[in-house]
């Protein structure tokens, strides 16, 4: 078969799709890409063992038809170091030989056998459908993907829950140390049901969607989801498990509310937090009526450093310890230019909130605390 493609297009799509490619795969069809031709239209797909990408785009001066597995690393490293041309792709069937040509030369290397790369496991029939607007995704997955866990031994903690009812949407994601859920109104179900994507495709659609526009498709039942942009469609095994009650661990009764300037606070934190011990990263927040000073050390290299910001509170002065890193990885995903801290005692859960939420958005995060020494 042969057709024509630009240079440039071909290679931003290889470059998008390419991620779902992983470093080692046990299958070395994985690390190729799947190229498959009908009329003029050529659809290109990358997968490792639990995700897989495709994209679609038009080609020219088509001869012929059929499908062929390319190495990935061959195709990306011979597209990089070309400019913006038409190229002609030449594969002879009898020995899956693959020409390029472009302007003052050409490439030569061998494919696979199409035939024998992985196929996306079908929904069942009772697969639940989700359309929701490309943003209203998008920030979903971008206010809560970080608060994510690496825990082997509870796998649902490693992705993002998606809670859908009849009103709205829950994105959810925990790591038992802090935990974020992003409700939306914007969009709701027309079902109560539910699903855990996990880390890698979530990232994938956090690096894409920023591009799409319309309505993004969710297809999906209790092992898989078929996910349709505009542009790309994302398959994906889903982590099978039951999410715990998040609502369960959100506190009702903190009754101390701090208002404070989120850059400030934030800001503060990152010049204290160095002087911080490295494997704690505890830092202390002394807070009374209009001041909260922030200090942190390390006994054994015997730093120590504090900065005070002004805050609005009304209550008994108090001390808590968190987690420096945890506390300004909250504070950078929250859009509100003030936060409200609240707490109920030094050793219970803190909830951050923004002041003002965004339109049909309620953000809540929550962060477990740390004990003092003093």
């Amino acid at each position: 078969m042969k057709f024509v493609v630009s240079s440039n297009l071909l290679l931003n799509q290889l470059q998008t799709i390419g991620r779902v490619i992983a470093s080692k795969n046990s299958i070395p069809i994985l690390d190729c890409f799947l190229f498959d031709l009908n009329e003029d239209l050529l659809t290109i797909t990358a997968c490792d063992s639990e995700t897989r990408m495709s994209t679609s785009l038009k080609v020219n001066d088509i001869e012929g038809s059929g499908i062929i597995a390319i190495p990935s690393r061959n195709l990306l490293d011979a597209l990089k170091e070309l400019p913006e041309q038409p190229i002609t792709f030449n594969i002879l069937e009898e020995n899956l030989e693959l020409y390029i040509y472009y302007e003052n030369g050409k490439y030569n290397f061998t494919g696979q056998n199409g035939d024998e790369y992985p196929q996306p496991k079908p929904l069942n029939e009772d697969a639940a459908r989700l359309d929701i607007p490309a943003p209203v995704l998008l920030s979903g997955i971008s206010r809560t993907l970080f608060a994510t866990a690496e825990d082997e031994l509870r796998p649902v903690m490693n992705g993002l829950f998606f809670d859908i009812t009849t009103d709205d949407i829950t994105f959810v994601a925990s790591d038992g140390h802090k935990l974020v859920r992003s409700k939306t109104f914007a969009v709701k179900g027309s079902e109560r049901s539910s699903f855990i994507l996990p880390k890698k495709p979530a990232n994938l659609l956090k690096t894409i969607l920023p591009k799409e526009s319309g309505d993004i498709s969710i297809q999906f039942d209790n092992s898989n989801a078929y996910i349709t942009m505009e542009d790309f469609t994302l398959v994906c095994r889903l982590i099978e498990g039951r999410y715990p009650n998040y609502n369960g661990v959100i506190p009702t009764q903190n009754p101390y509310k701090i208002t404070v300037d989120r850059l400030l606070l934030h800001n503060a934190l990152k010049r204290v937090s160095v002087f911080s011990n490295s494997t704690s990263s505890l830092v202390k927040l002394t807070i009374s009526e209009t001041q909260i000073l922030i200090s942190a050390q390390d006994i054994d290299f015997s730093t120590f450093a504090e900065e005070t910001i002004p805050c609005v509170y009304d209550g008994t002065a108090m001390n808590i310890g968190f987690r420096g890193t945890y506390l300004i990885e909250i504070l950078n995903n929250i859009p509100s230019q003030d936060v409200i801290l609240e707490l109920a005692d030094p050793s219970r859960a803190g909830l951050i909130l923004p002041v003002e939420n965004e339109e049909n958005e309620d953000l809540l995060m929550l962060l477990m605390p740390m004990m003092l020494n003093d």
